[in-house]
């Protein structure tokens, strides 16, 4: 079930909205087939794992693992249950059950029911946290959201800045850790950023640092107060502006969405990202919009770098308070990880 797990991981990025997973065929306590969800609309692991079998007579006295529950509905591919029973593997080992209604448990019990052993729940913690963003997605109907900012020594996200013009924004972090903010990146549906930080930053949100997909981006601009020329606006890369002007308009692969109750912008986006089938998404400021997500209580997980400078005065960093899950060091960098307590 380990290597299920380390093989899912590597569809990271290229699979959402479906979760991440991986299989392994084994006869005789030998690894005889092995594959993972590599992209979206192709094929599953299971299909990749049984596929990779050479003989395929083997097949009825080995078992297969797999990190999540086997399909049971014909979506972009044909269900993997039907193929397991269609081959009849001897026995399945599944670490967690799929939330997706669709499957929910019918995956299962249609392998029980042609007579092949099923076990499941084997490493289920782990499974859970490597599906993470599928698994609040279908049980808290909206995206897994990461909290992402950098800090200063002394606890401040920049300097006071009114205007683009009075200079570029505090580079806090080294490279090490700039690269790994973009592979995060690439590895989310979307990313999110408020008014304030297009008009003084001007940010591309983009994965150039990192070999990946760009997140799609996400806008809070009530009033529609942003500069045509802005990066996000004007460079033809998909961007969704939420709005309390314009609704479904579509002009040049941005799209504005209106907002109802500017007040409670937060829960709207979610509702709108849930029912728009965005399972995660990455939050990088500024500082109004990280304090209004966390003030809510929409977060999952926190990813605060702290860098070695000081500056006395400037903007502070939003008051989180979590369960601190791990520390790394980038260089002079500091990474804490939270998750809500």
């Amino acid at each position: 079930m380990q290597r299920s797990l380390a093989l899912a991981q590597l569809g990271a990025g290229n699979v959402a909205p479906n979760p991440l997973v991986g299989a392994v065929v084994v006869y005789n306590n030998q690894i005889i087939g092995e594959g993972y969800h590599q992209r979206y609309g192709e094929a599953h692991a299971e299909v990749n794992a049984i596929g990779a079998v050479k003989d395929k007579a083997l097949l009825k006295a080995a078992t297969i693992y797999v990190n999540l529950e086997p399909c049971a509905h014909h979506g972009k591919t044909p269900p993997c249950a039907d193929l397991i029973i269609e081959h009849r593997l001897k026995r399945v080992v599944i670490a967690n059950t799929d939330p997706y209604e669709e499957v929910a448990g019918k995956g299962i019990e249609r392998m029980r029911q042609a007579g092949i052993e099923v076990e499941v729940g084997v490493c289920e913690a782990e499974g859970r946290h490597l599906n993470r963003r599928f698994f609040t997605f279908h049980e808290k109907q909206r995206p897994y959201v990461i909290i992402k900012f950098a800090q200063t020594a002394d606890g401040f996200l920049d300097r006071i800045r009114a205007s683009r013009s009075e200079g570029e924004p505090l580079k806090i972090t080294s490279e090490m850790a700039n690269q790994l903010v973009h592979k995060w990146r690439s590895e989310e549906q979307a990313i999110l950023i408020g008014l304030n930080t297009v008009q003084l930053d001007d940010p591309s949100l983009t994965t150039r640092l990192w070999p990946g997909s760009d997140p799609l981006r996400l806008v809070i601009d009530p009033q529609l107060q942003m500069d045509p020329e802005s990066k996000v606006l004007s460079d033809g890369k998909p961007t969704w502006v939420f709005n309390a002007v314009r609704s479904d308009v579509c002009e040049d692969r941005v799209c504005y969405v209106q907002i109802d109750d500017p007040a409670d912008f937060e829960h709207e986006i979610m509702a709108y990202l849930y029912k728009n089938g965005i399972q995660s998404m990455i939050i990088e400021g500024g500082a109004t919009t990280l304090r209004r997500f966390i003030s809510a209580g929409l977060w999952d997980e926190a990813r605060i770098f702290s860098g070695p400078m000081r500056i006395g005065e400037g903007i502070q960093s939003p008051p989180l308070t979590g369960k601190l899950i791990q520390r790394e060091h980038y260089g002079t960098d500091t990474l804490h990880t939270y998750v809500p307590e």
